[in-house]
């Protein structure tokens, strides 16, 4: 584990780099900021810690909030509300595994990836609360400290638009969650964002946290990582470390390949859920920002979204849509 002033420094970032990412604030401030209003944006709406009012119970409502001593006066079931703090600490865990940069036909995962980060620091930065990082790496993870304001989240921007796809033993996403646990100091939210095509070596580590923190799961994903359209002969390139299969990618493999990738989603989503986390899904065909206002929805009427959706209309899927053949990578 490194901080930020002592890791070894990437590429700066290029000016169309830096006009994106501005336009990502942008895109934050102006589009997401008038919808997801509330305190935290409905982000991850939890019980918060100071007692409010009660009310009736409807259904749907979470049992455990049930106000025992209301309820035997009035005989009507009521659960009590809880007024959400004001102040939140959030750590943001970016994998920066190496198939975030293949290039499909929608461009890479990398774009959602910094959405992802620019989305949770604005709407997370202000009122006092404060915004830390956490990057997966070579050998190490690299720890940003949290702190308040744009200014700091416009840099911690920069370095996950910057930063190499360069992970290996030691700087996984199950040492970026054991670094979490070390540099957060209080209770708060941790954002793990990633495609979760690597092993599930991490779970332990998030239940750890599970103890002391609220969680968020940002499933970034491209089309390919879902189905491989039957192209024919294609190579395939492992983006980990290089290697390059020619295969001849007929209807019988495209199905098991789609079935391979439904069940290692499926494992990745079940840890979740017993983890606790919610997840965002992210799609590199789609709009974002309708991810993100579909997401908040659910969570405001109480749902708890298990990215089951990451696999909804898919292009190539609906009738007159034709697959598109491109460079496959995987």
């Amino acid at each position: 584990m490194t901080r930020a002033d002592e890791g070894t420094r990437d590429e700066p970032v290029a000016a169309a780099s830096r006009a994106a990412l501005a336009h990502l604030e942008l895109l934050v401030s102006r589009r997401l900021d008038g919808v997801l209003n509330g305190d935290h944006r409905g982000l991850l709406p939890g019980p918060g810690t100071e007692p409010g009012e009660a009310r009736a119970y409807e259904p749907g409502d979470d049992v455990r909030t049930m106000d025992w001593s209301v309820t035997a006066r009035t005989t009507v079931p009521h659960i009590r509300q809880t007024i959400a703090d004001r102040e939140l600490e959030t750590w943001i865990v970016v994998d920066l595994a190496p198939s975030i940069d293949v290039e499909g036909r929608y461009g890479t995962k990398r774009r959602l990836v910094e959405a992802a980060v620019a989305t949770v620091g604005f709407l997370s930065a202000g009122g006092g609360s404060r915004v830390g990082m956490v990057l997966t790496g070579h050998g190490h993870p690299r720890v940003f400290r949290a702190a308040g304001g744009r200014d700091h989240v416009r840099r911690l921007l920069e370095e996950v638009s910057r930063s190499r796809t360069d992970v290996s033993p030691g700087g996984a996403l199950h040492d970026a969650l054991r670094a979490v646990r070390n540099a957060a100091r209080r209770h708060g939210l941790v954002v793990v964002v990633s495609d979760f095509l690597s092993d599930l070596d991490w779970e332990r580590s998030l239940r750890v946290l599970g103890t002391r923190h609220e969680f968020l799961a940002v499933h970034v994903a491209d089309p390919l990582d879902i189905a491989l359209p039957a192209v024919g002969a294609a190579l395939l390139q492992d983006p980990a470390t290089g290697e390059v299969l020619e295969v001849d990618v007929d209807d019988a493999l495209a199905a098991d390949y789609r079935r391979a990738a439904e069940d290692h989603r499926a494992e990745v989503h079940a840890a979740l859920r017993r983890c606790g986390a919610p997840v965002l899904a992210m799609r590199t065909d789609r709009d974002w920002l309708r991810d993100v206002i579909d997401y908040v929805g659910a969570r405001r009427q109480g749902g708890l979204p298990t990215g089951d959706n990451l696999a909804d209309d898919l292009p190539g899927d609906g009738p007159g849509d034709e697959p598109g053949a491109g460079g496959v990578q995987s």
